[in-house]
């Protein structure tokens, strides 16, 4: 059985940083991404992570500011994501999420299995 359980999320000032977190368990080997989703609009894609952490890829509203990143344990993947230089623009719900495949999507329909989501809210 798949599971991922976020945690991380907040309230920040503008030009602070959080560190977001994700432990997935029963689906280890693939590519895993964080998307986010803001009031009134669809989800985004913010930044994927193959499988072995070798590639990573960023929107680029986050290149530069935010840093994804995951270690492999044997049964569980801790995927994180590292928010700095955060706007109030990046105020949304997070998702972690796992790809159907090894390799890098940006696309949220290749991705099978999702967290529940966890808060950034980012203040002027």
């Amino acid at each position: 059985q798949v599971q991922l359980v976020e945690s991380g999320g907040g309230l920040v000032q503008a030009g602070g940083s959080l560190r977001l977190s994700c432990a997935a368990s029963g689906r280890t080997f693939n590519a895993m991404g964080w998307f986010r989703q803001a009031p009134g609009k669809e989800r985004e894609f913010v930044a994927a992570i193959s499988w072995t952490g070798g590639s990573t890829y960023y929107a680029d509203s986050v290149k530069g500011r935010f840093t994804i990143s995951r270690d492999n344990a044997e049964n569980t993947v801790y995927l994180h994501l590292q928010l700095n230089s955060l706007k109030p623009e990046d105020t949304a719900v997070y998702y972690c999420a796992i790809a159907r495949g090894v390799a890098i999507t940006l696309w949220a329909k290749e991705y099978d299995y999702w967290g529940q989501g966890t808060q950034v809210t980012v203040s002027s």
